[in-house]
């Protein structure tokens, strides 16, 4: 192919120190996957040859550039100029003040191109109309000064550097080489990345409610970052699988679909809904580089700071430690925080440390384990607040310990002066504050889910309100003395020197509905009664009529209960919830059907009788030491109440109608963007299954009972072993 001196539009720069061999040429061509040079017509570019001399140019419509007369051999081409548009995010990544990106105009082009293949694979074929001498697939971080915060590397079938020798010498420190007197196409792989579709609307909805158990879940896996100590010296990989830093660091800026949340999970698969995004706003884990971040210096020793200890709260080694762990991570539109549960015997430990202390940032008292680590947490997350929040809205989620953290971590922000947008979602959290700081906090958005008969959220009891010092010595610490606080329901928790344990947040409770004949459904539902959402715990207290047990072996039974855990438990629940309000949005249903419906409604009256009959059997009884009232009528009274209030709120799930911002929130208001992630998670099988918790049941079928725990049904015949526990 031939260049005429006319053609040789190239400007050239730099000095020559002796007469080199000029005269050659070298052209090519940038193209996204679909072989359109369109998406980087006119971007500016650098040729660098041989001999250090540099050319300066720009691509043409076709996105073709032309370098001529250059000296023999290859030469580098390179795309080096910063974005300097007026899109305020990628401004705003530039010029932040902590980690700012070397975005470049190149970056942006390929954000706004798309993947050939809906898996992102590379593609095999090249473009049919490709005629060029040479053709090469390549990133954006070949062609790229500083490529430390794009992502790694993926398979090619066509990688530069094969064929003939493409190095040129000390000059060519950065780019792709190019061969001369060749026309080269270079297929520029798409800057997408995956992240997990969230709701930034206040009010609840089930998308949230599924993708952050599966975060919540996240959280008891490692960061994965190696290495991990510092002082580093070397460059960071994510590839430990599965890991906080594999999932957000790897994987999904790869375009990467993931779903592993432990080790040894082989199934099933919970897939998040995930949505392809612009790479600049995945949910960002910081670049390492020391040469551009005096942060990162290994110099620095201890405080050397990398993507580990910047994303990963880890209060896990030394002695005094919470053992406290938690991920955060963020995007323009919202920041993530994850909160871990139970797990390491120091945790336990921290479960046990019930005493109520005054909570510092505000009004009333808190549990003094799940306090101390929220201290912690609060360093960690406000340090990260400090140098990434720009408004954005705060998603906080936990399980389980994890989840009581989150509460009081999600309380102290909130009364920061920065007033930020918190939403927070707890799976399986035991109660962490007295009644004061329910109150006080009543503006924190919280939804808390239970998952059946899950005992955890009874936790903890008032027996472990007590200094350490008393435990086991049988003192006042018998079931038998709080009856006001366990009752028959576990209606609360007595502290001895203040206020009870209460629950904070409005209340999803997942129950199972065994319909009879195989036949099961599942609603998702805000009983206010304790017979249903208390059952478990209560019954674990009765089982124990002789005063405490030995601690250790009762908390090891209270957390071995399957309910409690999340993706044999908790995950599954939100599943079919997901799936079951998919269903009822799609068909203009409501959230429980009338077998459904008049099957619990007569349960609830059954149930609400078997009270009376016990309150009057008490009555007639006679209260003890001239009481006009035994304590444990009020609760009996108190939880007829509390059933009636639930059956008004089973009506209004009868004939209320599910919207889509019901099931995806705020996504719903982006009707496009959620079709095209409902579409890939779809087409997953075990998305599409026939699972019969995640459908409402036929209507034509006599229904019979609702499963409970160990055997009880409610609705059935219950025996209250009243005086074991007055």
């Amino acid at each position: 192919m031939a260049v005429s001196n006319k053609e040789m539009t190239s400007s050239l720069s730099g000095r020559m120190v002796s007469c080199p061999r000029q005269g050659k040429w070298t052209t090519f061509q940038l193209t996204d996957e679909f072989g359109s040079g369109e998406p980087y017509a006119g971007l500016a570019y650098t040729a660098t040859d041989a001999e250090g001399l540099e050319y300066h140019g720009q691509l043409d419509t076709d996105g073709t550039g032309k370098v001529a007369n250059h000296c023999a051999g290859p030469i580098a081409i390179a795309f080096t100029d910063l974005y300097q548009g007026n899109d305020a995010g990628y401004n705003e990544l530039i010029s932040r003040k902590h980690y700012p990106l070397k975005i470049t105009e190149l970056q942006v082009r390929a954000e706004q191109t798309r993947y050939l293949n809906s898996n992102a694979a590379r593609p095999r074929e090249k473009p049919a109309q490709t005629c060029a001498d040479e053709f090469f697939q390549v990133e954006v971080r070949h062609l790229v000064q500083h490529a430390t915060h794009l992502p790694p590397e993926v398979n090619r079938h066509y990688p530069p550097g094969t064929g003939p020798a493409r190095l040129i010498g000390k000059h060519g420190k950065f780019g792709v080489a190019l061969m001369p007197q060749r026309h080269t196409m270079l297929e520029v792989r798409p800057l997408r990345a995956l992240r997990p579709m969230l709701s930034t609307a206040p009010g609840f909805c089930a998308l949230n409610l599924y993708q952050l158990a599966l975060m919540s879940t996240l959280t008891y896996c490692p960061f994965g970052q190696t290495p991990d100590k510092a002082p580093i010296e070397t460059s960071v990989s994510f590839t430990q699988q599965p890991s906080v830093g594999n999932w957000f660091a790897d994987a999904l800026a790869k375009f990467e679909e993931i779903w592993k949340l432990y080790p040894e999970q082989t199934e099933p698969y919970f897939y998040p809904l995930y949505e392809d995004v612009p790479y600049s706003k995945r949910l960002e884990i910081v670049p390492f580089d020391p040469a551009l971040y005096a942060a990162n210096d290994p110099e620095l020793g201890v405080h050397q700071e990398h993507p580990a200890n910047i994303h990963f709260l880890d209060d896990t080694d030394a002695q005094d430690c919470t053992d406290t762990q938690a991920f955060i991570t963020h995007n323009d539109e919202l920041i993530l925080i994850a909160v871990r549960g139970t797990q390491q015997s120091a945790d336990g430990l921290r479960d046990a440390d019930a005493l109520q202390v005054p909570f510092e940032e505000g009004d009333g008292h808190v549990h003094r384990g799940f306090y101390r680590a929220a201290k912690q947490a609060a360093t960690f997350v406000t340090s990260y607040l400090d140098r990434f929040y720009a408004g954005q809205k705060l998603l906080i989620c936990g399980h389980s310990l994890g989840g009581a953290v989150a509460l009081l971590l999600s309380e102290m922000l909130r009364r920061r002066q920065e007033n930020y947008s918190i939403q927070l979602y707890t799976y399986g959290a035991p109660r962490a504050a007295d009644s004061m700081f329910i109150k006080n906090a009543d503006a924190l958005m919280h939804y808390r889910m239970v998952n059946h008969n899950d005992p955890v959220p009874s936790l903890p009891g008032s027996w472990m309100n007590t200094k350490t010092e008393v435990y086991g010595a049988g003192m006042a610490l018998m079931f038998a003395n709080v009856p006001l606080g366990l009752s028959v329901f576990v209606a609360g928790i007595i502290n001895w020197t203040g206020e009870a344990y209460e629950h904070h947040g409005i209340l999803r409770h997942f129950l199972p509905v065994e319909l009879g004949r195989g036949e099961k459904s599942s609603i998702l539902w805000t009983p206010s009664c304790d017979t249903i959402t208390q059952h478990a715990a209560c019954e674990m207290a009765l089982h124990h009529k002789h005063g405490l047990p030995n601690r250790p072996s009762f908390l090891a039974q209270l957390f071995d209960v399957g309910n409690h855990f999340m993706v044999p438990s908790y995950i599954p629940a939100c599943w079919a919830t997901l799936r079951r309000w998919q269903q009822a949005q799609t068909t203009g249903d409501t959230l429980v059907t009338r077998r459904e419906y008049e099957w619990m409604a007569n349960a609830l009256d059954r149930i609400v009788q078997q009270l009376r009959d016990e309150n009057r059997h008490l009555t007639g009884r006679g209260a003890p030491n001239g009481r006009s009232e035994r304590p444990v009528n009020v609760a009996l009274a108190r939880e007829i109440d509390k059933i009636q209030t639930t059956h008004a709120r089973l009506t209004t799930l009868r004939n209320a109608s599910v919207s889509g911002k019901d099931v995806y929130g705020s996504m719903a208001e982006q009707p496009e963007r959620l079709a095209q992630s409902l579409a890939r998670w779809q087409a997953h099988p075990q998305n599409s299954v026939a699972e019969q918790l995640a459908m409402a049941p036929i209507e034509d079928v006599d229904v019979e009972v609702i499963g409970g725990a160990d055997g009880y049904a409610v609705g059935k015949r219950y025996t209250l072993d009243v005086d074991t526990i007055t």
